[in-house]
């Protein structure tokens, strides 16, 4: 999603957006359904339900967040009906976000729009930006845990995988082993390099490391000499394909400290109920 799709979406959420006369920022969920990708209002309430169930567990008050009303909509012959709508403020629409499929953008988008108070593009296109660094280093860990069990299945102990992964980020890097990229980085001895590379390296190291566990299932390889040339043979293929787009692995800067940016979001979320604000448990709407 670019930086033009992002001030798009940004204003329609920002059209949608509703206030009460105590100035509280809602959004009605007919409104939202469809800005959330939704086409069905019974399976979007379902998300709204799964996200009160969400406010109940962290022992918040549903009704600050979530009010029952009913709207006038009109119909095909030309009359008007009641159906049922929700007003939901700031922190509800995060919730119902937080519920949402992630690998869907407009949920993507959501999360970090309803997460940033001030709705500045920029720190939005940052939430967004964390997201997806976040699901790259997740998809590589559970790539890496796999291959971890494959080899280990095929004769080659915690040592032999660590000289597996070693080898293949040699390949990736043009030469640089693990420990010559730490160095590069600025990385400590006790963490992982993942955790400071930008997304492009993450998932490029995960591709390799996926093709690496489909052929070592496909061709049933054994041992660690033939699983290390299996892994660098992939490492160096997506070298390659880098290169060909002006890459280079190993010239890319470190990225923030994913476990710091992790911690500043966190707390970043913790604010959303206090500044959202709230409809008021004496407050009728609808």
């Amino acid at each position: 999603m670019d930086k033009k799709q992002i001030r798009v979406i940004m204003e329609a959420f920002d059209g949608a957006m509703s206030m009460t006369e105590e100035n509280i920022e809602f959004w009605y969920a007919r409104d939202l359904m469809g800005l959330l990708g939704y086409k069905r209002w019974e399976n979007f309430e379902k998300a709204v339900k799964r996200a009160m169930d969400s406010c109940d567990a962290l022992k918040i008050e549903r009704l600050d967040h979530f009010r029952e009303v009913t709207k006038m909509v009109q119909i095909g012959s030309g009359s008007r009906r009641a159906v049922k709508d929700y007003m939901l403020t700031r922190y509800a629409c995060y919730l119902i976000a937080m519920n949402g499929d992630v690998t869907k953008e407009e949920i993507a988008f959501a999360q970090s729009y309803f997460a940033v108070q001030t709705r500045k593009q920029e720190l939005i296109e940052e939430r967004m930006a964390y997201i997806e660094r976040t699901q790259a280093r997740e998809r590589l860990k559970e790539s890496e845990k796999r291959l971890s069990q494959n080899i280990y299945e095929r004769g080659v102990d915690d040592s032999g995988f660590a000289r597996i992964r070693s080898r293949g980020d040699q390949a990736l890097f043009g030469g640089y082993s693990t420990k010559d990229m730490k160095v590069r980085l600025g990385v400590k001895d006790s963490r992982p390099l993942a955790d400071f590379l930008p997304t492009l390296t993450i998932a490029a190291k995960n591709l390799a490391t996926e093709m690496t566990n489909y052929n070592v299932e496909e061709k049933d390889l054994w041992g660690e000499h033939f699983i290390t040339a299996e892994h660098v043979q992939n490492n160096t293929g997506i070298r390659q394909m880098l290169g060909e787009r002006g890459i280079k692995p190993e010239e890319l800067p470190a990225a923030e400290d994913i476990k710091k940016l992790e911690r500043r979001n966190k707390t970043q979320d913790k604010r959303i109920v206090e500044k959202s604000g709230s409809f008021g448990e004496n407050k009728r709407y609808g």
